[in-house]
């Protein structure tokens, strides 16, 4: 699991603009459900694309930005797949299975 720490708010545009298939994991530092999910996803994940990682205490003005551009309610902790500029996974708290998400991607 090789975390890109996700920092700024151009950073992340950049990314919709240049990056055809990347993930976002909102995570709070503060919350036990969010470490929870965190570590699941840190034991889990093994696709052959980055996922970037948002600390909502330090950055939630990116959070915010995320929202706007996805159309996708902020949720912590939260995990959203970008393909070609759009979102098309999200999952939080509980919810986010990895296992889930390689499914819908052959899915999809």
């Amino acid at each position: 699991m090789n975390w890109q720490l996700l920092t700024s708010e151009q950073q992340f545009l950049n990314l919709l603009e240049k990056e055809s298939l990347f993930a976002v994991f909102k995570h709070s530092t503060r919350c036990s459900i969010s470490s929870v999910a965190k570590n699941r996803v840190e034991r889990d994940w093994d696709l052959d694309f980055p996922i970037y990682y948002l600390d909502l205490i330090q950055y939630r003005s990116v959070s915010n930005l995320i929202a706007s551009k996805s159309g996708i309610e902020h949720q912590s902790p939260q995990l959203i797949v970008f393909q070609q500029g759009k979102a098309i996974y999200d999952a939080s708290h509980s919810s986010i299975i990895i296992a889930d998400l390689k499914e819908e991607l052959v899915n999809s």
